[in-house]
């Protein structure tokens, strides 16, 4: 008797952890919700230190990576590299999350046999 109520509960909840999370990302890949902010943009700093000790190389190889940076900049933005970052981490743990609630369930159905 306390297995099935135990086996019903189990599934109870994992059915709720698998529907929370795929209503979740529904929200989420619908644009009602933002994804959770894992990762973020850092803040662009465009500042340029010129010390007398700098040598000519540490300067052009500074230009060097500013300039790259700008291009690369303008062909993706940070931004969007981090809403994609941030959306694929969404997606691993939602999926983490369907398939512990599946295991959850299976527990559940097997109890109540």
């Amino acid at each position: 008797m306390i297995n099935k109520i135990l086996g019903y509960i189990l599934l109870v909840v994992g059915i709720v952890i698998i529907t929370g999370s795929m209503w979740q990302s529904y929200n989420i890949f619908s644009n009602k919700i933002s994804a959770p902010l894992i990762f973020s943009t850092p803040p662009a700093s465009n500042t340029t230190t010129n010390t007398g000790t700098q040598n000519q190389q540490d300067q052009l190889q500074q230009l060097l990576s500013l300039a790259t940076q700008k291009q690369v900049g303008q062909m993706i933005s940070p931004d969007t590299i981090t809403k994609i970052l941030n959306l694929l981490s969404w997606s691993l743990l939602a999926t983490v999350l369907v398939f512990g609630g599946g295991a959850i369930a299976g527990i559940g159905v097997k109890l109540i046999k």
